[in-house]
């Protein structure tokens, strides 16, 4: 008897798990992107829109769901696209059988993106179709012609990165500055996209620089400007010590800019590195106005140093923070909580180190009003000799402060460091080129070497010695004008602590004495 072979049609799409001669309707949703926030590429993106609603209506089978759309948003990664995000968990979800889109680039620029979004779906039995390129997803055919597609989109991607960060780099080079003028405080952009001062803005900057000169933190700074009502660089009525320390830092304001901080790592995910040397860097001095002096920038820039080396102290938390001294272990005193459960809760302040040491600290807690009452009582006593401290001042000011011998100090060091410079390279040229007896070659070289490490130590100690003095006649000078408009006090200003205090001493309850700015120390 022969063998029969009878063909049993295929009833079900392997893909949709639909009938194949079915006549419902696939739920079909578009999806349009374009990258940048120009008006050409909005009409672009209004026209992809209308499009793909009417293109889709006007098919009998397929049912419209939505045009999704991401606008000015990047195709290299699905990171921040919303809309692709919400398309795709429609799909997952059961809500799309069909999506269509314009082109491979459209969808994705990234290879690994669009092919594992591709995959998921068409798990799913949710087809895509590539108008541009005529591909089906769920074709035999499909996963490799959007391998090839999505593999030129991304090169096409890298090379657009390539040639923007290629044309940002030699406006760089050129010293051509560009700023986020959005989130800037201090400036307006000019008609030509320079740096105009912005005078109200510029108050702002100046103010917090005077403050930190004064001796408040960046986070006591932070919640006086909260407090004024001022506006953040962001615009917001909230700042915070990251912000203002941002602005004590920041070049800018002294009239130069540091180029290229930062770079993109990689263009597919577009993370940024602050830069540490892995890139060229370019200062443009003398760019823009100036809001702040360069002596001002370089003595807040040398206070932040010395704060920072100055562990336990101003740690700004409180205003109290750094200023209580312990008088027999010369410690910082901190904030303790005393019933912190129950209705007798109470902030005092003690010694840090009252029980680290061998012997413990006999030295008493203060509560805030008790330090209040000794700095206004100290106060009052430097307000009655107030006249006879600023004339004192005045005399001695310009012998205290002055930076001739120093600043003589500082340029022949330089020029002592120039000199070694030249004699070092002349002896390392002359090794190379001549026959040297290589045992008084190194003789030479490193008595050159240690000739310079000196000068170069004794300038670093001189410039500091320089920085200092500025800093400490800029703070004795803001004291002294806060003084001169005091004529009485009567109650606790914490602005007025900022600006006098340096710090107070505590020995006992009965001996308790206030260093100001100016170095004047009175028993409270």
């Amino acid at each position: 008897m022969a063998k029969t072979v009878t063909t049993i049609p295929a009833t079900i799409s392997r893909f949709t798990s639909s009938p194949i001669n079915a006549n419902k309707k696939r739920r079909t949703a578009g999806y349009a992107r374009v990258s940048t926030d120009s008006d050409e590429q909005f009409t672009s993106y209004e026209a992809q829109v209308d499009y793909y609603t009417n293109y889709i209506k006007g098919r009998d089978d397929w049912e419209f769901v939505e045009v999704y759309t991401d606008e000015g948003i990047t195709g290299t990664n699905t990171k921040h696209r919303e809309g692709f995000k919400r398309m795709i968990a429609d799909a997952l979800a059961g809500r799309i059988d069909l999506i269509v889109t314009k082109s491979v680039r459209r969808f994705a620029r990234n290879t690994v993106d669009s092919l594992t979004t591709v995959r998921q779906l068409k798990e799913k039995g949710v087809e895509i179709y590539f108008e541009k390129e005529n591909i089906w997803t769920l074709d035999s055919k499909g996963e490799l012609l959007i391998t090839i597609m999505s593999s030129l989109a991304q090169e096409e991607s890298r090379s657009i990165s390539e040639n923007c960060t290629w044309g940002q780099r030699k406006r760089f080079a050129d010293g051509k500055v560009t700023v986020p003028f959005n989130r800037f405080l201090g400036y307006d952009r000019g008609e030509y996209g320079n740096l105009i001062i912005n005078p109200e803005q510029a108050a702002t900057v100046k103010r917090i620089y005077s403050l930190f000169l004064q001796g408040m933190t960046p986070f006591g700074i932070a919640s006086k400007m909260t407090a004024d009502g001022v506006l953040s660089p962001g615009g917001k009525e909230r700042w915070n010590a990251g912000a203002v320390r941002s602005i004590l830092t920041n070049e800018k304001y002294r009239g130069d800019a540091l180029l290229q901080k930062s770079y993109t790592v990689d263009f597919l995910t577009k993370k940024k590195k602050v830069n540490q040397g892995e890139i060229p860097q370019y200062y443009v001095k003398n760019n823009h106005p100036a809001i702040i002096t360069q002596d001002v920038f370089d003595m807040v820039q040398r206070e932040l140093a010395r704060r920072d080396q100055s562990r336990g102290r101003r740690s700004g938390v409180h205003l109290f923070s750094g200023r209580i001294k312990c008088g027999q272990c010369e410690n910082w005193y901190g904030s303790k909580v005393w019933h912190s459960t129950d209705k007798y809760r109470r902030t005092i302040w003690r010694c840090n180190h009252k029980f680290k040491n061998e012997e413990i600290c006999t030295t008493p807690h203060l509560t805030d009003e008790e330090i209040k009452d000794f700095y206004l009582s100290a106060l009052r006593k430097l307000l009655a000799d107030k006249d006879e401290i600023i004339t004192t001042f005045e005399i001695a000011k310009d012998v205290a402060f002055d930076l001739g011998t120093l600043i003589t100090e500082r340029d022949e060091l330089q020029n002592e460091l120039l000199v070694v410079s030249e004699l070092t390279h002349q002896c390392i040229n002359e090794n190379a080129h001549v026959a040297l007896d290589q045992a008084e070659y190194l003789k030479r070289y490193d008595g050159l070497t240690e000739r310079f490490d000196r000068a170069k130590a004794r300038l670093e100690a001189v410039t500091g010695e320089i920085s200092d003095k500025q800093v400490r006649q800029a703070t004795i000078e803001a004291f002294l004008d806060e003084l001169k408009r005091l004529d009485g006090v009567t109650e606790f200003q914490p602005a007025l602590w900022y600006s006098l205090v340096d710090f107070i001493t505590v020995y006992s309850k009965d001996d308790v004495s206030v260093t100001f700015k100016d170095g004047t120390e009175i028993q409270a």
